[in-house]
């Protein structure tokens, strides 16, 4: 088992941009911003990963079983729970090579040499970040 956490590199972002923080707020997710998972207990997870029970989306602990519910949630994470859930579809290669042309304003070769890499239409989070501070200390 290996706990993941990205939190570190995701602050070393810096705050979001006033146009994507106003975006984030409008569809409700702002409480994600500030969200985080800072636990180096690996007992703990360890505890909660054996009683894990994927085929019942459950955890089976000595009291009873325990489910995650949208309303726990709701409100652990500050989150609304409303509105229908989103299908996401598949995005083919081509079309994520085309909107981080777009949206990051990448050349062409560039993006496609990052999404062959990761074996999809996907980029590295360290990729993502040297864009990022290449863009920002090119507006300074």
């Amino acid at each position: 088992m290996k706990l993941s956490f990205h939190g570190k590199k995701v602050q070393k972002f810096g705050r979001p941009a006033p146009e994507i923080e106003g975006l984030v707020t409008a569809i409700g997710l702002s409480p994600l911003i500030a969200c985080s998972l800072d636990i180096d207990d690996q007992g703990l997870i360890s505890a909660f990963v054996e009683r894990w029970h994927k085929e019942m989306s459950s955890f089976h602990l000595p009291v009873r079983e325990v489910t995650i519910t949208l309303n726990a949630v709701a409100s652990l994470l500050h989150l609304p729970i409303i509105g229908t859930f989103h299908n996401f579809e598949t995005l083919h290669v081509d079309k994520g090579v085309l909107m981080l042309v777009e949206l990051l304003e990448v050349s062409g070769d560039e993006a496609r040499v990052e999404t062959i890499q990761c074996h999809g239409a996907y980029v590295r989070l360290s990729w993502l970040r040297e864009i990022y501070q290449s863009k920002f200390e090119a507006e300074h």
